[in-house]
């Protein structure tokens, strides 16, 4: 009889103990935080990887249209590079091919005077020669556009004549060319070299 009712009390305290030890397990359980869950983790990291991999991609997308301009660039400076190259190489080959021109006018001069010192000939006839040739070199020299200024007898023109000497006459009007020194020419409408002479001046 005694040892059934200590028996009964130790069963009865064991089982008090035990639901007290559940009762603080549980509130010990409510007070916990909630551990974060899988779907939590790769929620968060796919969101940290989203926002890496944007500026990344802007950053390739500027780079990539930054290395197409510059390569853009560079083929443009290249070709105004060769374009250049071949305006001047065509601007030179022109002004050669003109003074090969001008100079092949004028070997028909220098073929008649060659023959002139060739011959012997008296002073009339040299003079003769000398005078045919001046006329075939005037000629040359007009083919290439190149025109004597007329000066004598013509008012005085700062633009084409140059004074060397001031005459006092009264057979000529004041500032007319009363002499010419030098021959000036025109290239067209340029002016090679302007015409030295003696302008008059009235007492």
């Amino acid at each position: 009889m005694f040892m059934g009712k200590s028996n009964g009390r130790s069963e009865a305290g064991r089982s008090e103990v035990g639901r007290s030890e559940i009762e603080n397990t549980a509130l010990d359980l409510e007070h916990e935080l909630p551990a974060a869950s899988g779907d939590d983790e790769n929620s968060s990291a796919a969101v940290g990887s989203g926002q890496s991999s944007a500026p990344e991609s802007e950053l390739q997308k500027v780079t990539a249209e930054r290395d197409s301009l510059l390569d853009r660039l560079s083929r443009a400076q290249a070709e105004f590079e060769n374009a250049r190259r071949r305006a001047s190489k065509e601007q030179q080959d022109y002004r050669d091919y003109a003074t090969a021109d001008a100079i092949k006018s004028l070997l028909p001069v220098v073929d008649s005077l060659e023959r002139a010192l060739q011959v012997k000939s008296d002073a009339a006839e040299l003079r003769s020669g000398v005078e045919l040739i001046y006329k075939q070199l005037q000629a040359a020299l007009a083919k290439l556009s190149v025109n004597a200024i007329v000066s004598k007898g013509e008012p005085f023109d700062p633009r084409f004549h140059e004074a060397i000497e001031m005459v006092e006459t009264k057979d000529a009007p004041d500032h007319q060319v009363v002499e010419e020194l030098q021959r000036g020419y025109k290239f067209k409408d340029r002016l090679l070299r302007p015409a030295m002479v003696k302008v008059a001046k009235n007492p």
